[in-house]
């Protein structure tokens, strides 16, 4: 049965894990979150900072995290449990963490789809503003606002969560394997057709102009380098949990360096593209409007939300063609990222207590859909705020640092280097070890402490408790998950 575990257990191919990875790296903060970043952060200047980051910082943990994975081939708090057992509650608080996100990042999806819906008749009104904050949220930030359930929402909600259960409950390559394959092409596809028809619209230049300009002073500024670590750190799914639990299904003749490459330069690619796409069709709104192109730019939901419905209201008859493809491009970097998001928690608890992939997918869906269901609500929208800064700025942060100093530290760091140098070409040198010891430690530090100090000095009493009950639910789950005893049953097929 043991060849039959690690048959199923595995991708089919290259190809699969690969479109899985930029998957999961691909999603909305390529879209909303990057041009808004490279714009306030110096403009070209950002690109120096970024490269940077890439290179000293996001590729070596992505790496890190492929020689876990590859080296274990488990759960993640298996691996950690692995170094010592103690440290299983580390793995836990990981795939708790992304979990939690998941459950609020399928809201925006669920937005998305609604709007994706609209656009076909440009259903936002001559408001775009108005009908997103007041009609579509009933956005609040009163307790009473809970009492307000919204209803278009619940039901997006339901269709996605249902998608995600459809794709996640298969057997690996049946599920996310496939239909990464599909969804990612079609990401690209869709998008590049969006990127074109906006370079080629009246004002382009304006909007191409406002984000490449750089700005030198800026490399002077200490927060223009946090902001390009934080950038590729959410860009490339980093801290997740996804990427050492993907890599655990690689066969032994796996290329890590080459495949983190093309993941990497994959998602940078699409962001920055994407950006270029995003600031035409501003530029575009900018001189139509007759009004300055900073007063058109917006971040977060905003953009996708209020920016472009405006744009698509002034743009004529194409938008009923751009606007659907552009919402329908979102929905799927949304989808694959969801996805990958399920994964960590749904294999950590089918291999302790052996319980089977569709049943436990099925469980957990259930579970997530109720959690996600409060910010369907009036007072959801302020509650995501506050869950995606606390878990985005604290947990993930605070894992990331754990697993460097856990796998630098107390882990033999040169098997691991040999791992991440094992097929390839070009292999890497003992740098990589003191970055993952020492580097990229004190940046995520830094990264965390920064984090804080924010969460410290903008929170109100609210916000406060909200964080304190993610919290409790972050320190409670992974100890109990931890303590319950693991099961001796045996599953035929672990991962079907």
């Amino acid at each position: 049965m043991a060849s039959q575990n690690q048959k199923v257990c595995q991708w089919d191919s290259t190809l699969s894990f690969i479109m899985a990875m930029i998957g999961s790296a691909i999603g909305l903060g390529n879209i909303w979150r990057y041009p808004y970043v490279v714009y306030s952060n110096g403009g070209g200047a950002f690109l120096i900072p970024y490269l940077i980051s890439i290179l000293l910082m996001a590729l070596p943990y992505l790496y890190l995290e492929y020689a876990v994975g590859f080296e274990f081939k488990t759960s993640v708090p298996n691996m950690f449990k692995k170094v010592k057992s103690k440290l299983e509650v580390v793995g836990w608080f990981i795939c708790l963490t992304s979990f939690l996100i998941l459950c609020y990042y399928i809201v925006i999806i669920a937005w998305d789809l609604i709007y994706f819906l609209l656009s076909f008749s440009k259903g936002w009104g001559t408001n775009p503003g108005n009908f997103y904050t007041n009609t579509l949220l009933h956005s609040t930030t009163s307790i009473s606002g809970l009492s307000t359930v919204i209803w278009p929402i619940v039901i997006s909600l339901l269709v996605l969560w249902v998608i995600i259960w459809y794709i996640s409950h298969q057997n690996l390559n049946n599920g996310i394997g496939k239909f990464s394959k599909v969804l990612i092409p079609a990401l690209m596809g869709i998008m590049a057709i969006v990127i074109i028809y906006g370079v080629s619209l009246p004002g382009s230049y304006i909007g191409i102009q406002t984000l490449l300009t750089p700005k030198w002073d800026a490399l002077f500024d200490p927060n223009i380098w946090l902001a390009a670590a934080g950038q590729i750190l959410f860009s490339l799914s980093l801290g997740w949990g996804v990427v050492s639990t993907y890599s655990s299904y690689l066969p032994e003749d796996s290329q890590l360096i080459k495949n983190g490459a093309i993941v990497a330069i994959s998602n940078c690619g699409f962001e920055f593209f994407t950006a270029i796409g995003v600031f035409s069709i501003l530029g575009f709104m900018s001189l139509s409007q007759g009004v300055p192109i900073d007063q058109v730019i917006t971040q977060g939901s905003g953009l996708i939300f209020v920016a472009f419905p405006t744009v698509f209201n002034i743009m004529g008859n194409f938008a009923y063609v751009l606007a659907p493809l552009f919402f329908l491009c979102v929905l799927f970097a949304g989808i694959t990222t969801t996805i990958s998001l399920l994964e960590p928690l749904s294999l950590g608890i089918t291999r302790k207590f052996k319980i089977r992939r569709k049943v436990i997918v099925t469980v957990l869906c259930i579970i997530g859909f109720g959690l996600s269901f409060v910010y369907a609500t009036g007072l959801g929208n302020y509650l995501l705020t506050i869950a995606d800064s606390f878990l985005n700025e604290f947990a993930v942060l605070f894992g990331i640092v754990l697993e460097c100093l856990i796998f630098g530290w107390l882990y033999n760091i040169d098997k691991l280097l040999d791992i991440v140098n094992r097929n390839a070409k070009y292999k890497f040198g003992s740098w990589w070890k003191y970055l993952i010891k020492y580097v990229i430690p004190i940046i995520f530090i830094a990264l965390w402490l920064n984090g804080i100090y924010t969460l410290i000095t903008t929170n109100n009493l609210f916000s406060i408790t909200v964080q304190g009950i993610i919290a409790a639910i972050l320190i409670v789950l992974p100890i109990v998950l931890t303590l319950l005893p693991k099961s001796d049953k045996k599953l035929e097929i672990e991962c079907d």
